[in-house]
């Protein structure tokens, strides 16, 4: 029989990387599962070998150099091979930019961006040495619109973007597929890191979020049919469309609709 193939989630302790892993199982890939909440991890390997599927729990912090090596070399002592990375990992700090705590700031910089720089630089001489594979990395629809109150978190995620096109370019020779994911709000725990207190209540309707498991079936649907960027739900290409193209509007809107109203100036 052939080797099943083999997939590393890192940030898949909740959310979208608990969902992914789900759905990975469901196609048959052994699953690593790398975060630094290790109790959440068995628990959801548990889950996973109920599916009759194989797993591995890797206590990972993205930040660790050795961590991710340690993550890297057990995937290969245990399954002899690496299909997918995908790069899920990250926090959101969110608030007007004078009142972040420069230590929010460093560790958004480092687990968004350097987390998953330095992750993906690990898995690639395995990657290339084989010829193929996939590098899925969880950008945001914040690496494409920035918005108030979402400046570091935006910078972090437009770099990941420009991270992705450029790494595209370099491995697509190998074999390699990499692939940016830029979904809008997401009904996750992640919500709960925001620090900013809003005077308006503007928030996205429930109607519109995604689920965690829609992006789960984005993220395998990348790996099966490759492709440079994915934008979900549809209608955000509308948005971006929007801003690419009237930035004058948005800035227009925004700055009366929003920060106006937040910063008590629209008086």
């Amino acid at each position: 029989m052939p080797e099943k193939p083999v997939v590393i989630i890192t940030g898949a302790s909740s959310g979208i990387g608990e969902a992914t892993a789900r759905q990975f199982a469901q196609e048959g890939y052994c699953v690593v599962l790398a975060a630094r909440r290790v109790e959440r991890l068995q628990s959801l390997l548990d889950e996973v070998g109920r599916m009759g599927e194989e797993g591995l729990v890797v206590p990972t912090d993205v930040c660790q150099l050795e961590d991710i090596d340690n993550l890297i070399n057990l995937t290969l002592d245990r399954f002899g091979r690496i299909d997918v990375l995908f790069n899920n990992a990250g926090i959101g700090r969110f608030n007007w930019l004078e009142d972040l705590a420069v230590e929010d700031i460093e560790n958004l910089i480092r687990i968004n961006l350097m987390g998953v720089i330095f992750t993906t630089r690990a898995v690639l001489p395995h990657m290339i040495k084989r010829r193929s594979g996939s590098i899925i990395n969880m950008v945001s629809i914040a690496g494409l619109i920035g918005s108030p109150t979402y400046s570091i978190y935006a910078a972090s995620k437009y770099a990941m973007r420009g991270f992705s096109e450029a790494l595209r370019r370099e491995v697509a020779v190998f074999g390699i597929h990499v692939s940016g994911i830029y979904p809008g709000a997401v009904s996750t725990e992640f919500a709960s890191h925001t620090k900013a207190k809003r005077k308006t209540g503007i928030t996205t309707p429930k109607a519109l979020r995604l689920s965690s498991a829609d992006v789960a079936r984005a993220v395998v649907g990348l790996v099966q049919r490759p492709r440079r960027m994915l934008v979900l739900p549809w209608f955000m290409h509308l948005a971006v469309w929007i801003n690419s193209l009237f930035p004058w509007l948005v800035d227009r809107v925004v700055e009366r609709r929003f920060v106006a109203r937040e910063r008590d100036l629209s008086g």
